[in-house]
């Protein structure tokens, strides 16, 4: 049973969203492997070479990567517009996004020019086309719903965070004299905040009622969240250019406090969900919710009460909250979605009525057990590494030795679908 409000004669081969899928667990791993060989001297400064390497991984290798194959299957069933030409253009994105953020991790760790140097051509022509090809299909949307007014949002807030990183790479690459801890901060800002928060708004809005069967989120939320918070989120960088350090503080609260509003709103919706009966992944919506709105409490409270905590801990805090808790929760919860949905779509498309054997169901493709497994272990790797930045001496080590695993397990559920995908295909 196809789920209501999907168009699927529109959908991208297989191969083209399950290259980008496939490969983002590997940069886990290779973030583990990192903090691992670091150890403890990871969490002296954020400023230093392995913790710039390691979340470029995260960010680039892992959460762009998924975003990235996730906007090409979505943009044709869910909004109904179709990305020219989606094998060339996975391509386009794929090959020059994974080698740009190996580059870049590697011109960090070694500190070389020409490093930086390949490493921007590489990440500004899959960014490129990223954006260009995203941009052409979403304004083109034949209905401007909610889902295609926060995609429009976030790609505008991608353009920025791309730009940002650009002009800093400029600065590890070419030595040009920049203010680079604002820059830094805007760069941080605008990518977790605008792009990965808008993004993730927008699908939350077709995928969150689809496959968890809840209530449909407020239409003022629906429609009003994203351009509002792209409005605040410009505002706050501003002021925090010019210097205007209450003002840009009252900005970020209001961000703050929309980002809690969301968060808020996706848990109540959850917890409202018309099928009772068990399902791995809404654990993965439920911890990726509240890793968002604790970062939200976090900020205010550091913002207001700064004597609660040093600011050096609040980032650490902020950064593992976001990227590990909020962005690889609901990512790991989307791709047990859409790899085991879209094998077993294509499978219907290609055998129905014409195979020797049954086609195996979504479920036979990709049963309970395992992710529940895997879901144990991400849990595992966000409280270690939550504890880790508090304590480094004691818990740097399980917390590497956790995120690797729970990225190696992801990739295993992941390529057991593929597997179980080409063996009926072969069987058909």
């Amino acid at each position: 049973m196809i789920p209501v409000g999907l168009s699927l004669e529109q959908a991208p081969p297989f191969d083209a969203p399950l290259r980008f899928f496939l490969t983002a667990p590997g940069f886990l791993v290779l973030a583990g492997a990192l903090l691992l060989w670091q150890g403890p001297e990871f969490f002296a400064s954020r400023w230093l070479p392995v913790p710039l390497a390691l979340t470029h991984l995260l960010t680039l290798g892992f959460m762009a990567q998924v975003m990235a194959g996730a906007l090409l299957q979505i943009l044709p069933v869910v909004i109904g517009v179709a990305v020219p030409r989606p094998q060339w253009t996975a391509t386009l994105i794929h090959l020059p996004l994974t080698l740009g953020t190996l580059m870049l991790a590697g011109a960090f760790l070694r500190g070389i020019p020409v490093g930086f140097h390949l490493a921007l051509g590489l990440l500004g022509l899959g960014f490129g086309v990223a954006l260009i090809a995203f941009d052409l299909a979403v304004w083109r949307a034949p209905v401007t719903s909610g889902t295609v007014i926060a995609v429009r949002c976030a790609l505008g807030a991608l353009l920025v965070t791309v730009a940002l990183g650009l002009l800093l790479g400029g600065y590890f690459g070419w030595g040009l004299s920049l203010p680079v801890v604002a820059l830094t901060t805007l760069h941080a800002v605008w990518g977790l905040v605008g792009w990965t928060v808008l993004l993730v708004a927008g699908i939350a809005d077709q995928v969150v009622p689809m496959f968890h069967i809840t209530p449909f989120y407020p239409r003022r939320l629906s429609r009003g969240f994203a351009p509002l918070m792209a409005a605040v989120l410009t505002v706050w960088s501003a002021l925090a250019l010019g210097g205007w350090e209450t003002a840009a503080r009252a900005a970020g609260a209001a961000l703050a406090l929309g980002v809690a509003v969301f968060a808020g709103t996706t848990l109540h919706l959850l917890a409202q969900r018309r099928r009772k009966t068990s399902d791995p992944v809404l654990a993965y919506w439920r911890i990726s919710m509240l890793s968002l709105l604790a970062s939200a409490v976090l900020w205010l409270l550091a913002s207001f009460v700064p004597a609660l905590l040093p600011w050096a801990t609040v980032e650490w805090l902020l950064g593992i909250l976001l990227i590990v808790g909020f962005a690889g929760g609901v990512i790991n919860g989307m791709l047990y979605k859409i790899v085991p949905f879209l094998a077993w779509f294509h499978l219907q498309a290609q055998l129905l009525g014409r195979a020797k054997v049954p086609l195996p169901h979504m479920k036979q493709l990709l049963p309970d057990a395992p992710v529940r497994r895997q879901w144990q272990s991400f849990l595992a790797a966000l409280w270690l590494l939550l504890a880790a930045a508090a304590y480094p001496p004691v818990f740097t080590y399980p917390a590497a030795l956790a995120l690797g695993f729970t990225g190696a397990w992801l990739g295993v559920n992941l390529w057991s679908v593929w597997r179980s995908y080409r063996r009926a295909l072969c069987k058909g």
